[in-house]
């Protein structure tokens, strides 16, 4: 008889949530963590997913998904799949990954209305990539659109050595980041402000109006005011 699993480490409120919602999944699923780990070969091992349910530790997003994927229930495969859950899931390891990482003064995610020039936009973008939960350069490249944010360049931005280059790089960022397309227009009016006076100012400008037009054709409610440039 298999001995009994130990209780969730509570020490962290978010990491023993993301460990809860694990273990739940795996109930519900019937299946041991030996089962998780034999469904695919070469995939994390037994000990792997059972650290990642523990709440003593907060697990790579990658062995996050994994655990969903394995745990997916007859209901789920009916319906469709696991997106669902795994929004969840990254909710959840988002949470418990800023408990552990973000600084004491992070109490919100950044207001990109209060960025007014260079410094404050990179600021604010390393803010960003924190209340995001640290995702880590690979993480963040495999998350952004294809060839768009490569890891060198991720790197850079994170530890304030540079800043992203074109608007579709800085939109591939905050992507990365978990930042929604409404909420990048905010961003890249920022930009605009932040840019005002250099060379590549009207592409933030032409960017910030682009992604509005594409935002007003899926929803209903009247756009927001296009960005103007500054004389």
């Amino acid at each position: 008889m298999a001995r009994p699993e130990a209780p969730v480490d509570r020490t962290v409120r978010a990491r023993a949530k993301l460990a809860d919602f694990l273990r739940a999944r795996r109930a519900k699923a019937g299946l041991t963590y030996r089962q998780m780990a034999e469904l695919t070969y070469g995939g994390p091992s037994k000990s792997t997913f059972e650290r990642a349910a523990s709440g003593a530790t907060v697990p790579t997003l990658e062995i996050v998904e994994e655990y969903v994927l394995r745990t997916m229930t007859k209901e789920e495969e009916f319906k469709g799949g696991v997106d669902a859950a795994i929004d969840q899931a990254r909710r959840l390891w988002t949470e418990a990954r800023r408990a552990v990482r973000a600084p004491y003064y992070l109490h919100k995610a950044p207001d990109p209305a209060l960025i007014s020039n260079l410094a404050d936009f990179s600021r604010a973008l390393r803010d960003q990539h924190v209340w995001a939960g640290c995702p880590s350069p690979g993480e963040m490249s495999l998350h952004a659109s294809t060839g768009m944010l490569p890891k060198t360049t991720a790197y850079r931005i994170i530890n304030g050595r540079a800043l992203p280059v074109t608007p579709d790089q800085a939109l591939a960022f905050l992507k990365a980041c978990d930042v929604h397309a409404s909420e990048g227009l905010e961003w890249l009016a920022a930009a605009g402000r932040a840019f005002a006076g250099s060379r590549s100012h009207s592409d933030w400008i032409e960017a910030h109006a682009r992604l509005q037009g594409e935002i007003a054709k899926t929803r209903d409610d009247a756009p927001a005011p296009i960005l103007k440039a500054v004389a």
